[in-house]
């Protein structure tokens, strides 16, 4: 399963049964915890009406990239991972090959585009109401039609260079240059950008509160910024753990004279996936009112009445 397959060469290793089952486990459990993290967030922000705001439609985007990770990319991906698929192109590959593609793009671009709507609620508060619902369906809107694109544009350029019998300069431009720039490097880019100007702004303003209140209140304000700064820390460290390696190793690979091991690729490959599962945690587990959510769909309370008015704490 891998976003740009045709730019690593691979040792396929043949493993042990037992192996295989046990791998089959846990990827499967991966799998299922992306489901049911994913689909939490997605009825929770359908159902609960509170919920309905610009910034949680696109965490509702992000979530059915990520849910359709881990419904279709996910069991692909094991039987990729376990199986000699990468020798026949098949159309199992081809099919995982362009959902993976999509959806990884499309995961990575919607969390650019929340921190392009946290940077307009800190940075710009005062014009953020009026905008901000055109903003939101804009960038939905983008970040599908970009993630769509980029997996037909690579496929259109795989159909091209069938006939090359040795490594064309277009298939490296587009595969170990064009691919990943948009899917990774251009998100990343724009994230971390944003995010260093909120701190900034979060922390000017955590010190102009600090200076005209009492000292009581200039030591909440320093706990809410550190918060702050927790919770920025983890939502673009997380994405860099797991996407960074997988990127690096497919953009500079070609260039490399030693083939890498289909074990290495495979777990880069599943840890940046990994990211998919996650995202419901960093995204949504941190809000009480989300967590109030999970509660009373995990217990059933949804469905012995009308709650979608409820206050979330």
């Amino acid at each position: 399963n891998l976003p740009f397959p045709n730019t690593v060469s691979y040792i396929l290793i043949r493993k042990p049964s037992t192996v295989c089952v046990l791998l089959y486990i846990i990827f499967g459990s991966l799998s299922v915890v992306t489901v049911c993290g994913n689909l939490l967030v997605i009825i929770s922000i359908i159902y609960f009406k509170q919920l309905h705001t610009p910034t949680n439609c696109l965490i509702l985007s992000l979530a059915v990239a990520d849910l359709l990770v881990g419904i279709v990319v996910f069991p692909l991906t094991v039987e990729f991972t376990l199986s000699s698929c990468l020798y026949y192109e098949d159309l199992i590959c081809k099919v995982r090959n362009s959902f993976d593609v999509t959806l990884g793009t499309a995961s990575n671009l919607n969390l650019c585009c929340i921190s392009i709507d946290r940077y307009y609620a800190v940075c710009q508060p005062l014009t953020y109401g009026t905008k901000t619902n055109v903003h939101v369906v804009v960038m939905i809107l983008a970040s599908w039609s970009v993630s769509i694109l980029v997996a037909i544009s690579f496929e259109i350029a795989k159909l091209n260079l069938a006939k090359c019998e040795e490594k064309c300069l277009l298939e490296i431009l587009l595969a170990s240059t064009l691919g990943p720039f948009f899917s990774f490097y251009l998100p990343v880019i724009v994230m971390l950008c944003i995010y260093l100007k909120i701190f900034h702004v979060a922390q000017r303003q955590a010190r102009s509160i600090q200076n005209t209140t009492s000292i009581k209140s200039g030591a909440g304000v320093s706990k809410m910024e550190r918060k702050a700064t927790k919770t920025l820390a983890i939502v673009v460290g997380v994405f860099l753990v797991c996407w960074t390696p997988f990127f690096l190793c497919i953009t500079f690979e070609p260039f490399s004279n030693n083939p890498i091991s289909l074990t290495v690729i495979e777990m880069l490959n599943w840890l940046a996936l990994s990211n998919s599962m996650l995202n419901p945690f960093i995204y949504a587990f941190f809000y009480s009112w989300f967590r109030s959510a999970f509660k009373m769909i995990i217990s059933g309370k949804i469905f012995q009445g009308d709650f979608a008015n409820s206050m979330l704490n």
